[in-house]
């Protein structure tokens, strides 16, 4: 959410960029609020020039009872009441425009960087660079799924069963994988300095509000029924809702967190899907980075947590490449975004498996999280958040990176220690 100052001061910058958005059904609002508020700003003013006459007409009520004026004390009291009745007819205006505006500027999108290239759709997002050399072997590499299967590490069958499609087990070698990445992500961030955290897994309405659009909210969260709670679909809406109705100091800023949760997400379109795998699924596992930091100090901190993706990918072996996204296929509350893509050896191509996010003060704003500032008053710190790793998606890009031509899978380095020391996957033997 936008600043209403901005809004009332550069209508036209507001409306090129909804424009720039592709979302010219809403330029209307912008002469909305703008109308709404002139008229919600005259009745505030005029409700406070009748407190005052009020207050005046009042005192003069005891000044003339006190000399035996009853009858002009009589005629000033229904000047009172006409005030009280004029008062609460505004009063209750003023409620109705505040949820007018307020709705409105739910939907108005942030104000996206300059840097941000103009684009309709996720096809014209922009390559900004590619981390480590694409390979693809001289042998064909199985599908993620074949893969796992081979070495006894994936039931889907099973799942189906207990919980439907885009549900999953892992096993043995495979689920240890799984776990080590995450624990070694966990780690990988602790060693930059972040503070590790492990947040609620669902959340009340009043947050999810706070930190994504209600069309993102629609299509992606679950609600639990009968309750006012949403199952988190990733952890960055619990640790930014952590910050709600909060005034911290300056000098606590910057808060870095990296945080661990499951995620869960209705993946549009994923219940009946015939894809096999753990590609679009319901659940998945998560390591974040989550930033509040001072407004000045974002485009810093959005290119550190990028590079933070790109430093934790290379050490896995897993080329990736910087995809920028464009104007359209940015979130409403998004200033800049930059999706991290892994290369798939099998398709020839690279899919995502992270994005970082700059939101510029819009969570801050609609959750109320401000900073303390006795010199120049209180104001509103940026938040950004990146993913880290979030398997068993990142799977597909580990298994198809490191497999062998016998099927075995080569074990990083930096990920033996989680793997009991082991350097290599085999396949099982049939007995």
């Amino acid at each position: 959410m936008i600043d209403i100052k901005f809004l009332r001061a550069n209508p036209d910058v507001v409306k090129a960029n909804i424009k720039k958005k592709f979302q010219d059904d809403k330029l209307v609002l912008v002469d909305e609020i703008i109308a709404m508020d002139e008229e919600f700003r005259a009745a505030k003013k005029r409700c406070d020039d009748l407190r005052s006459m009020r207050n005046s007409i009042s005192k003069e009520i005891g000044i003339l009872m006190s000399q035996g004026k009853k009858d002009e004390a009589v005629a000033t009291k229904l000047q009172v009441a006409n005030i009280a009745k004029e008062l609460a007819e505004l009063e209750t205006n003023e409620n109705v425009l505040t949820e007018e505006i307020k709705k409105r500027m739910m939907v108005i999108p942030n104000i996206v960087a300059d840097s941000v290239p103009i684009g309709r759709d996720d096809s014209e997002n922009v390559e900004v660079k590619i981390y480590g050399e694409p390979k693809v072997p001289n042998f064909e590499v199985p599908y993620h799924l074949d893969i796992m299967e081979k070495l006894n590490g994936c039931d889907l069958d099973s799942a189906r069963k207990t919980s439907g499609n885009g549900f999953y087990y892992l096993l043995g070698d495979i689920a240890r994988l799984h776990s080590g990445i995450l624990s070694y992500a966990r780690d990988f961030m602790i060693d930059k300095g972040f503070t590790y955290c492990i947040p609620p897994f669902m959340i009340r309405s009043s947050v999810v509000t706070g930190v994504m659009s209600f069309a993102e909210m629609e299509g992606m969260m679950y609600k639990i029924e009968g309750e006012d709670l949403y199952l988190i679909g990733t952890s960055e809406h619990s640790m930014i809702g952590r910050y709600q109705d909060t005034i911290s100091d300056k000098d606590t800023l910057p808060q870095t967190m990296t945080s661990y949760s499951p995620c869960f997400g209705k993946e549009v379109g994923a219940h009946g899907i015939e894809e096999r795998g753990v590609y679009r699924i319901h659940q998945f596992e998560k390591q974040e980075m989550v930033v509040v930091c001072e407004p000045e100090d974002s485009e810093k901190w959005f290119d550190t947590l990028y590079m933070n993706s790109i430093e934790f990918f290379k050490t896995l072996d897993i080329p990736v490449r910087a995809l920028e996204c464009c104007s359209g296929d940015l979130a409403d509350l998004k200033v800049k975004s930059i999706d991290v893509e892994a290369w798939s050896p099998r398709q020839k191509k690279y899919f995502e498996v992270g994005s970082c996010s700059n939101l510029g003060d819009a969570q801050a704003r609609r959750l109320g999280i401000r900073i303390r500032d006795k010199d120049n008053g209180n104001y509103f710190p940026h938040t950004l958040n990146n993913t880290v790793v979030a398997p068993p998606r990142m799977l597909i890009a580990f298994l198809e990176n490191n497999i062998n031509s016998d099927g075995s899978i080569n074990i990083p380095t930096a990920l033996r220690m989680y793997m009991g020391g082991k350097d290599k996957i085999e396949v099982p033997t049939k007995k």
